[in-house]
């Protein structure tokens, strides 16, 4: 370590995006880590010490100042768009007089998708998590989280000092079906029965839907997208998180990493839904994150964030689509449990033996809770 520097930027457009995605390379290449995706949040301000997300990413050199690893980090001063939750962590922090926020977060931002957080080699990732929990503790801070991390760095920074956790999210895994009605075969009667159902009604109320990606989307689909976005967040009463500048700079800079499907009644669009189209390690991905709609149709939501872009998945080489954080409903519709990882490291002795033995009761929970789930697919399918 005494021949590593670290070093931390304010800002994406503090590094050569060229040297960054090389480390991303390294780690199976997700466009979610990419420079262009990171630069979006901040370059939008959706990312900014004003929303609470303070850019501090940490890079290593190595003692020639070649660059060796790179972690997205925040310094955050609440815990939304996380979806790992620790609001009882900082209210416990705050009964006792202590200072929760801010944190350091180590995650991209209100995407809520496994992948790896400490980018570099294989063989520097044992390097880079000491650095990173070594960075942690000089802070100052109270804590360190990173979240949906992959197998091999969630080892890595255990082995650095952070304490494992567990999470449940629901994905569906392509098995080699050649249609949409190929893939229903494989269910079992009762969710058959009621995914036709759901289609039916969205048919039956004069709606048809389209998915574009890359070039295919123009300036007013944007536009429109960002409409249903953000009624989403004002039927919750919450301002939304994103800002209309983080899409239009991902509509430019990554377009063919976009796949919005739209709904129509009467040739007026009423509803959309995006989701990021991702290639790790050669197998292509959809992750499905953000949805709308303008006016109700009963089970629109399901047509339009999952049976139409099961439907282009299925032509387009697709092996996996993410659905997002939690979501048992998800089940019914031919996602299956798959668990989720994240890290975490606390300053205060206490509190962090607290902790350790409530996430340790955790994981038998979660384990538990997806042991006694029902596969959606016929006996002889199998999980």
């Amino acid at each position: 370590m005494s021949a590593i520097r670290i070093e931390a930027l304010d800002r994406m457009g503090d590094i050569n995006a060229k040297l960054w995605d090389a480390l991303v390379s390294e780690t199976g290449g997700s466009v979610l880590s990419s420079h262009a995706f990171l630069s979006a949040f901040e370059e939008s301000t959706s990312v900014s010490i004003k929303t609470g997300w303070q850019p501090k990413h940490v890079v290593l050199r190595d003692e020639s100042g070649a660059l060796i690893a790179a972690i997205p980090l925040y310094a955050k001063s609440h815990s939304y768009g996380e979806f790992v939750f620790d609001w009882a962590w900082a209210e416990a922090y705050e009964r006792h007089g202590l200072a929760y926020y801010p944190k350091w977060l180590s995650a991209i931002p209100f995407t809520p998708v496994p992948g790896a957080r400490l980018l570099c080699a294989p063989k520097n990732r044992a390097l880079a998590a000491r650095a990173l929990v070594q960075w942690a503790k000089e802070s100052k801070l109270s804590s360190l989280h990173v979240l949906y991390t992959s197998p091999e760095d969630q080892e890595a920074l255990c082995a650095a000092g952070c304490m494992p956790r567990t999470h449940t999210q629901f994905h569906w895994l392509n098995k080699g079906w050649e249609s949409f009605d190929d893939f229903l075969s494989s269910l079992t009667q009762s969710k058959r029965k009621k995914i036709r159902a759901e289609r039916r009604k969205v048919k039956d109320a004069g709606v048809t839907t389209r998915v574009l990606t890359g070039s295919e989307i123009q300036a007013a689909d944007w536009e429109f997208f960002y409409q249903c976005y953000a009624n989403t967040y004002a039927l919750r009463g919450n301002p939304p998180y994103l800002t209309p500048a983080f899409f239009t700079w991902v509509g430019h800079t990554l377009s063919e990493h976009c796949v919005v499907t739209l709904a129509y009644r009467d040739n007026k669009p009423i509803a959309a839904s995006l989701l990021w189209l991702d290639t790790v390690n050669g197998q292509r991905k959809l992750y499905g994150r953000y949805w709308g709609a303008v006016e109700h149709v009963d089970c629109l939501h399901f047509e339009l964030a999952y049976y139409t872009p099961l439907e282009w998945a299925l032509s387009h080489d697709i092996a996996v689509i993410e659905g997002g954080a939690q979501g048992e409903h998800k089940l019914a519709r031919g996602f299956e449990p798959v668990q989720t990882l994240s890290a975490h490291w606390l300053a205060h002795s206490g509190f962090a033996d607290a902790v350790e033995k409530f996430l340790e009761k955790e994981r038998t929970g979660v384990n538990q809770y997806i042991g006694a789930l029902k596969s959606p697919f016929r006996a002889e399918i199998g999980d």
